[in-house]
């Protein structure tokens, strides 16, 4: 959606028509001394100009109605416009499933326009209607999947119809086509958190699964922060799961040094130290040379938060 420019032949100036002859346009006004001013095109300002005027006679007719839609083809990020037209499509009476394929073509031209994204999620909330909506967030989504707007009208539209049955298929099928998209392991934590829950045997399942993904890309961020996330619910932590500390100690003597490992196994030690599990293998001279060995050679762009990291496990000899 952008301005077309004036060389449009079809376009009719708003001035020029004659069911508009009755308003009279009102102009932007920036001030006595605008700072910056923006330069907009014929066809912008003569839009705008007549989108004012019907805002201020709180105008609700049909015409208003196509105004707006010109004025969002110009601008589609415009609060303004949208509020006015839900409140014309309200007073109006409008077929909303006509809005729904409307606003559709808008999402496909502007699919990262928060106020589009809203738009769709009044017009579900009046209806009453999800039907299409997991289907139209997983276009957008095929074409950009970490596009935030509609990662969170999809989560939404889940959690509001509760249409999680088949979420976690989809998003194990995201995960295995680019295991590091981060979106899509933030969406898995979403269904666990929201829907499947975290029962041991939930937990012990969703670290099988992460630690198998790690085992195919060890430098991936995304599985290593879900893996936290899972641990935050099982009862044993971080240093008292065997099946991660041993899976973490293989990856290291086989010579890994991804810095997520090295981070999290720094996590391990400082758990263990924590809890007072003094003979454990995960101590404070441990943690420092590994914090040592990210500052200076595997994180070295994080060597400052490596090292004042570092000045913690110090203090822990310390004491």
């Amino acid at each position: 959606m952008s301005d077309s420019g004036d060389s449009d032949i079809t376009w009719t100036f708003y001035k020029d028509r004659p069911e508009w002859s009755d308003v009279t346009p009102v102009p932007e006004n920036d001030g006595p001394k605008p700072v910056v001013v923006i330069a907009h095109s014929e066809k912008f300002e003569d839009v705008y100009d007549y989108f004012r005027a019907i805002l201020q006679t709180n105008e609700k007719s049909e015409r208003a109605l196509h105004l707006t839609k010109d004025a969002v083809d110009l601008n589609p990020a415009n609060y303004t416009v949208w509020q006015y037209r839900r409140d014309l499509l309200q007073a109006l009476g409008t077929d909303l499933r006509s809005e729904l394929d409307y606003v559709e073509a808008v999402i496909k031209q502007s699919p990262k326009n928060y106020q589009v994204w809203h738009h769709r999620r009044v017009l579900v909330e009046w209806l009453q209607d999800s039907d299409l909506e997991l289907e139209l967030t997983r276009d957008a989504l095929l074409q950009d999947p970490k596009n935030y707007h509609a990662w969170q009208h999809r989560q939404w539209v889940i959690k509001t119809f509760g249409l999680f049955e088949k979420e976690m298929e989809f998003v194990d099928n995201l995960i295995t086509e680019d295991v590091r998209n981060n979106s899509a392991w933030n969406q898995r934590y979403f269904v666990m958190n929201n829907h499947l829950g975290w029962s041991d045997i939930n937990v012990q399942k969703e670290i099988r699964y992460t630690l198998e993904k790690i085992n195919f890309v060890k430098n991936n961020e995304s599985a290593w922060n879900y893996l936290r996330g899972v641990l935050l619910h099982d009862a044993k932590g971080l240093s008292g799961n065997t099946e991660v500390t041993s899976f973490c100690e293989e990856l290291y003597s086989n010579k890994c040094r991804s810095p997520y490992l090295l981070a999290f196994l720094i996590d391990i030690c400082d758990e263990a130290i924590k809890k007072g599990e003094i003979n454990s293998l995960y101590n404070a001279e441990k943690a420092l040379n590994l914090c040592q060995a990210l500052a200076t050679k595997y994180d070295k762009i994080r060597s400052k938060y490596w090292n004042f990291i570092a000045e913690k496990f110090r203090k822990y000899q310390s004491n």
